[in-house]
């Protein structure tokens, strides 16, 4: 029987709910507006349980259980928040801290770490953690382009792991060796040589994975986020530009009503510099006496105008094509062959996208 074939009631947190067959109780509640915490769950992965931070009470079990792993049955009582609740995340918390570096004040991921507001939240103590320990210390990569990886920081939540391979189909990295010794490798244990679609950094709860661009150049809540459509190909990815003085700082994909649905290439996620590039052109440049120099907008289209009307009085509409780009909208391209076609009269006219 597939999953949603029937519906289900349960009772969480003294509200009736309706699930679909094969929902977890996690997948329920999110559906119902009820919040439970978590740093292993993503709504695209699968259910994978490793930070235990989701457990509730389920009535007639004498255990705390995850709600991300657990399927929900009818009839089932469902409790998400209760002293022993709190208490037992509050301790896993401080598990997963007591390997954690506490270096929250210069690590790039402030302001935007699930690891960081939920230990505030259930107020994970920090500064005396009663389980301090050996701690696993790593040197940080930052041998490619994009991104560093400080393994350090990793709490082995495996949605790097996950979104390499069941999203991206790809399966660049891994968890290597067991226990205390378990890391997220490239093949191995070599440097990351990948797509570098930056999934893995957009997914991370934490600061283990974190873009080279961006570091140091801003604090998430220090940006203006402005929702925009990725101009490097005909596809029309959603985009978040993150601002920080009339500068972007960084890219992330737009998850709702995006048709990438939170996914990104390597040039929309980390191609973006040529945004403040000192090169980028900013005005029309025009050919004189060899050289090209800025004109202001009318002189550049007269001139246009005048030298494609002398090019096809001489030698003939053939003599002139028409390039476009997947970069200008529907509309835009729309009305650029029409103008070769029916103004210019020729068909020689193509397009960067149509291999």
């Amino acid at each position: 029987m597939e999953k949603g074939d029937f519906k289900l009631k349960l009772i969480i947190d003294n509200k009736e709910i309706i699930a679909n067959n094969g929902e977890t109780i996690l997948e329920a509640a999110m559906r119902a507006g009820v919040k439970i915490p978590t740093l292993c769950h993503h709504p695209k992965l699968s259910n994978y349980g490793g930070c235990r931070v989701c457990v509730v009470e389920v009535g007639g079990m004498n255990r705390l259980i995850t709600s991300c792993t657990t399927p929900v049955s009818d009839g089932m009582v469902v409790t998400t928040d209760s002293p022993k609740i709190r208490e037992t995340r509050k301790t896993l918390l401080e598990l997963i801290l007591s390997d954690h570096p506490n270096d929250c004040m210069t690590c790039d991921k402030t302001g935007e770490c699930a690891l960081q507001d939920l230990a505030y939240e259930y107020g994970a103590n920090v500064k005396e953690n009663p389980y301090d320990g050996a701690m696993r210390q790593y040197p940080t990569e930052d041998k490619n382009p994009f991104i560093i990886r400080d393994f350090s920081k990793c709490i082995l939540c495996a949605k790097c792991v996950r979104v390499c391979d069941e999203v991206r189909g790809v399966g660049a990295i891994d968890v290597m060796k067991r226990g205390f010794y378990a890391k997220v490798a490239a093949p191995f244990d070599g440097i990351l040589n990948c797509e570098f679609c930056g999934n893995c950094v957009d997914v991370c709860p934490v600061g283990s994975l974190t873009e080279k661009l961006a570091k140091g150049k801003g604090r998430t809540w220090e940006t203006r986020k402005v929702d925009t459509i990725c101009g490097y190909c005909g596809v029309g990815c959603g985009i978040t530009l993150h601002i920080k003085d009339n500068t972007v700082i960084k890219v992330t994909p737009t998850e709702k009503e995006s048709v990438n649905n939170g996914a990104l290439c390597v040039k929309g996620k980390f191609a973006y510099d040529f945004i403040n590039n000192k090169d980028r052109l900013t005005r029309p440049l025009i050919k004189k006496d060899g050289k090209f120099v800025e004109a202001a907008w009318d002189e550049t289209i007269d001139y246009t105008v005048k030298r494609l009307k002398e090019i096809k009085e001489k030698y003939g509409s053939d003599s002139i094509g028409g390039l476009s780009s997947a970069r200008c909208t529907n509309e835009e391209n729309y009305i650029f062959q029409k103008f070769i076609r029916a103004g210019i009269g020729t068909n020689n006219v193509d397009h960067c996208a149509r291999y």
